[in-house]
């Protein structure tokens, strides 16, 4: 395996262990050719058999140019590489690309022109395209929202959905939009991982082909929160309908948090989408395990643990926040 790295030239695994690869190139994918000599370009897709892209930006928050350099223009630099020597392409996408539909997602469902609720889901639809287009081999992997490992709950990186989750349980975000039926589809990133590798490993058969890497079992957005409450130290959030919810009405505070973070991720909390993965289960025969209320304890326990939430023994329940304008 050859990683493509842009800064970071270490590649770990996520309990932080150095992976062993064939070899490291550092380029960028926002870059014609990813920033390397055309002979270098040439020589890698002559070696590679598939490629696995997943670079990508995952935050909510930037310009829609960010998202057409990296999630676009990315992608499309990508499979130049797939065009120059023929590996296969793996595009690693969003099982949100369905955008705020409900119900029943299938693999094979078409991609929505619009109804998205942010830039980033409408980017990866757009990068999407481009390769469905391509005229490559080409297999598409979408994950739902990707936490901690089955088992133990470990994640190497807070970000994205964890910088939400620690606003709300450490209640510096006490209220949230949340429609009556919502759930929220948790899947531990090992079985992401172990997907991913599987669909790599039969690209003759997965061409053409739609993944969803997912849970497959909704969870009630109530129950998520109940989860977070059932610990003393932490806040269950109080759901409000977003018709009656005004962050304008929420205190100095909670309003900039909600505004720069937390509500970034509110329309999660009013969707109920039914990722089916039977696709993904023919082609590799796996299934997600159980990742009810006991997983999500699991995860918080994790964070807990290693100290991106309080202890019981370092907090009494309340959160004191010094801010100012």
């Amino acid at each position: 395996m050859t990683a493509l790295v842009h800064t970071n030239p270490e590649i770990r695994a996520n309990d932080g262990s150095l992976v062993p690869v064939a070899g490291v190139l550092k380029g960028d994918i926002t870059e014609k050719h990813f920033g390397l000599p055309q002979g270098d370009f040439h020589g890698q897709s002559l070696i590679t058999d598939v490629i696995v892209h997943c670079a990508a930006t995952v935050r909510f928050d930037l310009p829609e140019e960010d998202y057409a350099l990296t999630n676009i223009r990315g992608v499309a630099h990508a499979l130049d590489l797939a065009r120059e020597g023929g590996p296969a392409f793996l595009q690693v996408s969003t099982a949100y690309v369905c955008g705020t539909r409900d119900g029943p997602i299938r693999e094979a469902d078409p991609l929505p022109a619009a109804g998205f609720a942010n830039a980033y889901e409408a980017s990866k639809r757009a990068g999407e395209m481009l390769v469905r287009e391509s005229g490559v081999d080409w297999a598409i992997a979408r994950p739902s929202i990707v936490v901690g490992e089955h088992e133990s709950g470990a994640i190497r990186q807070f970000d994205t959905t964890y910088a939400a989750f620690k606003l709300i349980a450490e209640g510096r975000v006490g209220h949230m939009p949340a429609r009556a039926g919502a759930t929220l589809d948790f899947v531990p990133l090992d079985h992401v991982a172990a997907g991913i590798v599987a669909i790599a490993e039969n690209m003759k058969r997965a061409r053409g082909g739609t993944y969803h890497l997912v849970s497959g079992q909704p969870l009630p957005v109530e129950r998520f929160t109940a989860c977070i409450g059932a610990w003393p130290q932490f806040h269950e959030p109080e759901l409000v309908s977003p018709e009656a919810f005004d962050p304008a009405q929420l205190p100095a505070l909670e309003r900039r948090l909600f505004r720069r973070v937390a509500g970034l991720y509110a329309s999660y909390f009013q969707r109920d989408p039914h990722f089916d993965d039977s696709a993904f289960h023919a082609l590799t025969g796996f299934r997600c395990p159980e990742t009810g209320e006991a997983y999500i304890r699991r995860l918080i326990d994790y964070c807990i643990e290693v100290g991106f939430l309080s202890s019981p023994s370092t907090c009494d329940g309340k959160v004191a926040v010094a801010a100012s304008d």
